[in-house]
């Protein structure tokens, strides 16, 4: 028994020991940074247009007006709205880095330092597309943090936040990397990085440090379906953060390149059907006119397997890097085409500042031609577009879905659709369908560019095998 317990004693010491080494101690880190740690607070003045609340603007020489103001409650012409949030000092004469949305639309900005002492804030820039922002207060000698580099992240290292969560200044938690290079639904030029630290509203802003105390990132979003903390938070790494100071001190905005395409993931499927050997680069499914991708004669079906020399692994890759060339530039492009590569050079265009999308009908009226055999390979029932629904759509060909079955309708292909082209083919017409579906191995899937009110996508489908 003596033994027995000499083992078990032993045993628990080693095992309380080997934990006590493998977890970290983030006490020094929080001592040496976390004075470069400030806490945000805005105010908006929200003016309201309404003073009687549940009844039309009304004009003050009209007569009820005065019998409104007199009986009827009464509503502050202005109000004040406030929020929290937090940011951290990147250089010691009084520039910080924090979140654009934290910031937006504010009248005033209040920054608090973690020996207590308040400054006015203004904002320098702030860029909504990777929501960062720019502050600067009048003081000088501040405790500053050092940058990370991003490349050297590991995902499973530990890393720790600093932040205001809820307002409780100078709050310290940690975890580690989960991920590197997320994609968010919306957010197309930043590759998050995903962690399990707990992140709540008032974090927003904040670093993220790693254990060497050097911050990688900014902490921005997190994933949740009760509005708290899930374990998913995300980072905006600290080297696309600092490219947009860099651009927000010089010249007060960012500029952002673009090769006018609209893009869609190369599923397994899709990547079969183009004779692709892996699901890898970003396929065209529509080319700007007269855009750079136009001139340096990209199509839609082509497959951007490389740009400037970077190699494209997902679709979510592509507009990070070409946002990241400089406009003006020219580069190389890797296209996969027809079953083979093919290099073009491009010249970048600019981003601008309002996006202008032209709105176009879809009405598709008319007679319809009648529907092939061959078309049910598909599971479709197709017919060719008449000359006045060519011109409604403002397109020179394209075949009109009246009915979708099997594979199709398991796509989600419905009525109304228009078929645009099959592969790296333009359709003119039924005829013409069949004559290219003949050439097909039945189980083969083929892709089909679909044209859906101002959306235009690939879509895989298997052929009938019977």
């Amino acid at each position: 028994m003596l033994k027995q317990f000499f083992i078990i004693v032993m045993f628990s010491l080693f095992a309380h020991t080997s934990q006590a080494k493998e977890l970290p101690d983030f006490t020094e880190l929080v001592e040496k940074h976390g004075a470069a740690v400030v806490n945000v607070s805005t105010t908006q003045l929200i003016r309201n247009t309404q003073a009687i609340p549940g009844m039309p603007n009304l004009p003050e020489g009209d007569p009820f007006y005065e019998f409104f103001r007199r009986f009827a409650p009464q509503v502050p012409r202005e109000q004040e709205s406030q929020s929290l949030g937090s940011g951290f000092i990147i250089s010691s004469d009084g520039y910080i880095l924090t979140n654009a949305h934290v910031v937006d639309s504010a009248d005033k900005i209040t920054v608090r330092l973690s020996d207590k002492r308040e400054f006015k804030a203004k904002v320098i820039g702030a860029d909504k597309r990777t929501d960062v922002a720019l502050l600067k207060i009048e003081a000088s000698g501040l405790p500053k943090v050092s940058q990370g580099d991003i490349s050297m992240l590991k995902v499973g290292e530990w890393v720790l936040a600093i932040g205001s969560p809820f307002g409780f200044d100078s709050s310290v938690t940690a975890g580690i990397v989960s991920a590197k290079g997320r994609s968010l639904s919306q957010e197309n030029f930043v590759p998050f990085i995903q962690t399990d630290v707990a992140i709540n509203p008032g974090n927003s802003g904040g670093p993220l440090f790693n254990m060497k105390g050097e911050v990688v990132g900014i902490n921005s979003q997190i994933y949740s379906r009760s509005g708290g903390y899930m374990g998913l938070s995300f980072a905006i790494p600290i080297d696309v953060a600092m490219d947009v100071v860099n651009q927000l001190r010089t010249s007060g905005k960012v500029t952002r390149g673009r090769i006018g395409v609209v893009i869609q993931e190369v599923t397994r499927e899709l990547a079969d059907s183009f004779g692709l050997s892996k699901p890898t680069g970003a396929l065209i499914s529509n080319v700007e006119k007269g855009g750079p991708a136009d001139k340096a004669g990209i199509q839609a079906s082509d497959v951007i397997l490389k740009f400037d020399g970077k190699t494209v692994n997902a679709s979510s890759d592509l507009p990070r890097i070409v946002a990241g060339t400089r406009p003006g530039s020219k580069v190389g492009v890797q296209l996969w085409r027809k079953g083979e590569t093919r290099d073009v050079t491009l010249t970048v265009g600019e981003i601008p500042d309002e996006n202008r999308i032209a709105q176009r009908g879809n009405k598709n009226g008319g007679n319809t031609a009648p529907a092939s055999e061959s078309s049910e390979r598909l599971g479709l029932i197709l017919s060719d577009l008449t000359n006045e629904q060519k011109s409604q759509l403002q397109i020179d060909g394209g075949l009109l879905v009246e009915d979708a079955k099997g594979a199709a309708a398991r796509n989600e292909l419905h009525r109304g659709d228009i078929i645009l082209a099959i592969g790296n083919f333009a359709l003119k017409s039924v005829e013409q369908l069949n004559d290219l579906l003949k050439q097909i191995p039945k189980g083969r899937n083929v892709a089909l560019l679909v044209r859906r009110g101002e959306v235009t996508s690939y879509v895989a489908i298997k052929l009938d095998e019977k």
